[in-house]
């Protein structure tokens, strides 16, 4: 596997993969990698000749009170992984190499980005939209691979390349890989590492919850009650709190009070102990 830390090397290395023929995927990621990231990693392989994954932990999707700092770096195992796992191409700049002096632009996908995380976290989807254009920009892959854990980061992504016409010819599909699950249910996530031994085994209850209000939806339970019983439930259960529960149109992520004909999504974010965890599950 090669490692590419500045833009010159990546040209080089991709135009290397490119000379020898067939497709390449783009698999990016802020690091810490964890099965659902190799997850990721091997859809890409099986859809493609080459695989290119990203490392960056990108400073412009946290907020002034987030966890940037302490977020977890550990480009050496992570490298292992990713070599283990047949990727051909790590790009892993710094962040002079990714925002150089005198960067000023900024990317803002309206719609899917204005509820639950884009509310609770503002100028968080912007820096998601901006970094992935330009890694869009700086691989052009043929296909990128992304996780469904992250719904609302999928939606949009998919409407900036959309709009910035980034479908073609650089990123022809934008696939969304259904969320890799630990034992008890609870979604992977690089975060779960800061959970306390006692908070980990509490944090089941997302999982657990959300399928029991999914079942009371379905089954004709008014939504606005069913929404509520589930943060009820998880407070009771040992999170400090919900910032959202919310049922939504599945592509546009309106929020619905009532379950539809067309596909929808139960959408949480609740904090337990110091950390914030995200979900989401099929309804209907």
């Amino acid at each position: 596997m090669q490692t590419a830390t500045t833009l010159d090397m990546l040209r080089n290395a991709q135009a290397g993969l490119r000379a020898g023929g067939g497709s390449v995927a783009l698999v990016p990621t802020m690091g810490a990698l964890h099965e659902g990231h190799l997850t990721l990693v091997r859809e890409a392989r099986k859809a493609c000749d080459h695989v290119i994954a990203s490392i960056f932990v990108n400073p412009t999707q946290f907020g002034p009170n987030e966890d940037l700092d302490a977020y977890p770096r550990q480009l050496a195992e992570d490298s292992a992984m990713l070599e283990a796992e047949g990727v051909a191409l790590l790009w892993a700049p710094g962040v002079e190499a990714m925002y150089p002096s005198g960067f000023v632009t900024s990317i803002s996908v309206s719609g899917v980005s204005d509820n639950f995380c884009g509310a609770a976290r503002p100028g968080h989807f912007d820096g998601v939209a901006t970094v992935v254009c330009k890694l869009f920009n700086q691989v052009m892959p043929d296909k990128a691979f992304f996780g469904e854990k992250d719904y609302q980061q999928l939606a949009v992504i998919r409407a900036m390349a959309r709009d910035l016409d980034l479908t073609r010819p650089h990123v022809q599909d934008i696939i969304g890989v259904p969320t890799v699950r630990e034992a008890d249910g609870l979604a992977m996530s690089s975060r779960n590492r800061y959970l306390s031994p006692e908070d980990r085994a509490n944090a089941a209850a997302l999982p657990r919850e959300m399928k029991a209000a999914i079942a009371a939806i379905e089954a004709g339970a008014d939504v606005g009650n069913a929404l509520a019983t589930l943060e009820r439930r998880l407070v009771e259960g040992g999170f400090a709190s919900v910032d959202y529960a919310a049922l939504a149109d599945a592509q546009s992520l309106a929020p619905l009070t009532s379950l539809p004909p067309a596909p929808a999504r139960l959408l949480v974010a609740a904090r337990i102990g110091g950390t914030r965890l995200i979900d989401n599950m099929a309804v209907g």
